[in-house]
């Protein structure tokens, strides 16, 4: 992993957006020597965060475990 000072980032972003685009490894944007972002290359076939469609689960009948007659019950 590649560390890289927010000033340098900030006058190289084009580049290093490519490079990690190319190389696949990621680079650690630091702030007076402490991390402050890491930039990472993006995949479309791992989860993002932040996304709670992947986090529940979706049933596709919702009516009929209680049944017909339950339902109109439970209204």
């Amino acid at each position: 992993m590649k560390t890289l000072a927010i000033t340098d980032f900030k006058a190289h972003a084009l580049q290093v957006l490519g490079q990690v685009a190319e190389t696949r490894e990621h680079v650690v944007v630091t702030k007076r020597g402490k991390p402050l972002a890491e930039v990472i290359p993006f995949s479309p076939d791992k989860p993002r965060p932040g996304k709670l469609a992947d986090a529940l689960v979706f049933e596709k009948d919702i009516v009929s475990p209680l049944g017909e007659d339950m339902w109109d019950a439970c209204k």
